[in-house]
């Protein structure tokens, strides 16, 4: 198997997990913040699994960028 290939399947793992990962974090945000109602979530701080699951995809998202830089090089 080539380098570029398993590069290939390598961000498509990535970037599944990266949706997954954006999918399952709840949105702290109401639209009543946009019409000038309660800023209450700016005041709360992740805890438990909303930081695992926040650092995760962090994490995904840098080694879907290096792998990306990767394969412009190979």
């Amino acid at each position: 198997m080539e380098l570029s290939s398993t590069l290939s399947i390598i961000q498509i793992v990535l970037s599944v997990l990266i949706i997954i990962c954006v999918l399952l974090q709840q949105s702290s945000a109401s639209i009543g913040v946009l019409g000038g109602g309660s800023d209450d979530a700016i005041k709360n701080t992740r805890r438990g699994s909303d930081k695992v699951l926040l650092q995760t995809t962090i994490v995904l998202g840098i080694l879907f960028a290096a792998s990306s830089i990767l394969a412009l090089f190979v």
